[in-house]
């Protein structure tokens, strides 16, 4: 078992700026998505949305579970989005940090591989990555288990070969992380765009704040070289 340090990065509102374009983008292409499978209307559609992503962290559980969605179609018809390229926006300074950071790094999204590598390529660090883990890949006996879900951070472990406590997760998603500290992975609470973007319920005081499951707060990339978290 290999200690060499495994940085797992999230892709959107970590790497690139999702408020601007993405998100918006994906919430509409959910809603009709939904209200066309199951023949519901707008205010169903975004109740349902926020019923199945209280419940298990992703919508998409949600339909698989309850309506028979195909999880392939799913992911396929609501990641189109045309135009996208155009429209991402990252930090020069957060990618240079990238290439100068050593250990592996890997990309680790709940989004589908499709979309994660138009991104990547878009914002040309996609060769900066030894991989990248999709929501394709979070699978266990059939199952999709996507972040946050602990089973699935396991097994990542155990398919690296390295102690959890070498593994890092650079995330947005505050529940992410919470879930990586549990299988004992060191955290990075990422807030560039998120803050930018008034990520989720998030209140304004909660920013400056630091969870106990949070080892360190950037609003960029760059510190992780000179003052990487404990592991």
């Amino acid at each position: 078992m290999t200690t060499t340090r495994v940085w797992l990065f999230d892709l959107d509102n970590t790497l690139h700026d999702a408020g601007t374009y993405v998100f918006g983008e994906l919430s509409r292409s959910m809603r009709e998505y939904m209200q066309r499978e199951l023949q519901v209307d707008e205010a169903q559609a975004n109740a349902l949305r926020r019923q199945y992503w209280q419940r298990y962290g992703a919508t998409l559980l949600g339909l698989v579970r309850h309506h028979g969605v195909k999880a392939a179609h799913f992911l396929h018809d609501t990641h189109r989005l045309p135009g996208l390229e155009a429209r991402l926006d990252g930090h020069r300074h957060d990618f240079a940090a990238l290439k100068a950071l050593p250990g592996r790094k890997l990309i680790l999204t709940n989004a589908p591989r499709a979309y994660a590598l138009r991104v990547l390529r878009a914002l040309r660090i996609e060769h900066l990555f030894d991989a990248v883990l999709s929501i394709e890949d979070m699978q266990m006996f059939g199952v999709l288990r996507p972040k946050p879900d602990a089973r699935m951070l396991r097994r990542l472990v155990a398919r690296l070969r390295v102690p959890a406590s070498r593994c890092v997760l650079v995330e947005d998603t505050l529940v992410h992380q919470r879930s990586a500290r549990r299988v004992g992975m060191c955290t990075v609470w990422m807030q560039r765009y998120a803050r930018r973007g008034g990520h989720g319920d998030m209140k304004l005081a909660r920013w400056s704040m630091r969870p106990a499951y949070v080892d360190q707060v950037l609003r960029g990339l760059r510190p992780l070289r000179r003052q990487p978290p404990r592991g």
